[in-house]
C-alpha cells in the first residue's frame, strides 16, 4: 500500500518539469528531442493497474482524452464526469475544441485516483486537492497516514476471517473448559473431533460448523438449557407411561428435531435416521437410558411415529 504515495510522488515531482512539447531532453515528456526516456516503455502500471507516468502519445497541446483514459487506467465516461463536476478539467483544448490533458492534470488525475481507492467521495476529494496548503508535503503525509490506517483496518479484517476460518474448521468456537462448563462433566470436548472424522465432509457438518463459528458461549448455554429441558420431558414421558404414538409424544418428537435444527436443518426423514443410529450405536444408547431405562426405544419409536404423521414412511426413510 505504500506504493501510490510514491506513485503521487513521482508523478507530482514529474509534472513541473516535463510536459508536452518541452526542450529539454533531460527531463522531457512526448514529443520531445530525447524519445528514448519517456513514452509507453518507461511508463510502469501501478496499483489497480493504473499507469505511474504520463502517457507516451500527444500532440503539441497535450495528451488526448483517449490517450489518457488508456494511460491511467479509467474510462474516457469518467473524465467526463470529472470534467463536468469540476473535480479534473483539461488545462487546454484544441482547435478543434477536444480536451487536451497537461502534465499537471495527469499528477491531479493520478492523484485523484489514491483519494479514490481510500474510499473517499468525489466531492471530498475535490476538497481536499483544491485546499491551500503552506507544506508541500502535508498532503502526502496525509495521504500517507489514510493509508496505514486502511492497511491496519484491512489487517484486522483479515485476522477476523482467519478466526472464522479456523473456527469453521474446528467446529466450535468454545473453548474445552466452556464446552464441559455449559453442557456437564459428561462431555467430552473430544467430541467434536470425532463428529468432525465421522460426518466432516457431509453438508450437515458444514452447516453446523458455519452456525457453531458464530454462536457466543451465551447462545450455547441456550442450547444446552433447552436440550436439558427437553431430555428431562422426555424422561417424564416415559416414567409415565404416554404412547410414543400419541399426540403429546408427536410434540416430544417435534422439540426434538428442532433441538437438532439448532445445529443442521433436520427434516423428519433425517430425523427417522438418527432415531435408528440412536438405538444402534452403544454411546447413544447408554446416554438416553442414563436419562430414563426404555427411552432410546420410546424416542425411536415417537419419531418414527411422527414421521409418519407428516408423510414419511420410517421403513424407508433415507438421508435427505
Amino acid at each position: 500500500m505504500s506504493v501510490p504515495a510514491a506513485r503521487l510522488a513521482a508523478v507530482t515531482a514529474d509534472s513541473g518539469t516535463s510536459g508536452p512539447g518541452t526542450a529539454n531532453s533531460g527531463t522531457t515528456g512526448p514529443g520531445t528531442a530525447n524519445p528514448g526516456t519517456t513514452g509507453p516503455s518507461a511508463a510502469g502500471p501501478g496499483p489497480s493497474g493504473h499507469r505511474t507516468t504520463a502517457p507516451g502519445t500527444a500532440g503539441d497541446d497535450g495528451w488526448t482524452i483517449g490517450a489518457v483514459a488508456s494511460a491511467v487506467g479509467i474510462t474516457v465516461r469518467t473524465l467526463h464526469h470529472w470534467d463536468a463536476v469540476g473535480l479534473v478539467r483539461p488545462s487546454a483544448r484544441s482547435a478543434s475544441g477536444h480536451r487536451r490533458y497537461s502534465a499537471g492534470d495527469l499528477a491531479r488525475i493520478h492523484r485523484v485516483l489514491l483519494y479514490r481507492e481510500l474510499g473517499l467521495p468525489l466531492d471530498r476529494i475535490g476538497h481536499l486537492l483544491d485546499a491551500p496548503r503552506s507544506d508541500p508535503g502535508g498532503s502526502l503525509r496525509e495521504q500517507r497516514a489514510q493509508l496505514a490506517d486502511r492497511i491496519t483496518r484491512l489487517q484486522g479484517m483479515v485476522e477476523g476471517v482467519d478466526r472464522l476460518l479456523a473456527a469453521i474448521d474446528a467446529g466450535a468456537l468454545l473453548t474445552p473448559e466452556e464446552q464441559v462448563s455449559i453442557f456437564g462433566q459428561d462431555w467430552q470436548p473430544s467430541w467434536i473431533g470425532e463428529a468432525q472424522e465421522r460426518w466432516g465432509d457431509t453438508d450437515q457438518w458444514a452447516q453446523y460448523a458455519e452456525r457453531a463459528a458464530t454462536m457466543t458461549p451465551q447462545d450455547w448455554q441456550s442450547v444446552a438449557d433447552t436440550s436439558a429441558a427437553l431430555n428431562q420431558d422426555l424422561a417424564a414421558a416415559v416414567h409415565a407411561g404416554l404412547d410414543p404414538a400419541g399426540p403429546e409424544a408427536a410434540v416430544l418428537a417435534e422439540r426434538h428435531r428442532a433441538s437438532i435444527g439448532a445445529y443442521f436443518t433436520c427434516t423428519h426423514a433425517m430425523q427417522v435416521c438418527l432415531g435408528r443410529m440412536y438405538e444402534a450405536d452403544p454411546d447413544f444408547t447408554a446416554y438416553y437410558e442414563r436419562l430414563a431405562p426404555g427411552l432410546t426405544r420410546w424416542l425411536r419409536e415417537a419419531i418414527d411415529a411422527n414421521a409418519v404423521s407428516n408423510g414419511v414412511d420410517p421403513a424407508t426413510a433415507t438421508w435427505q
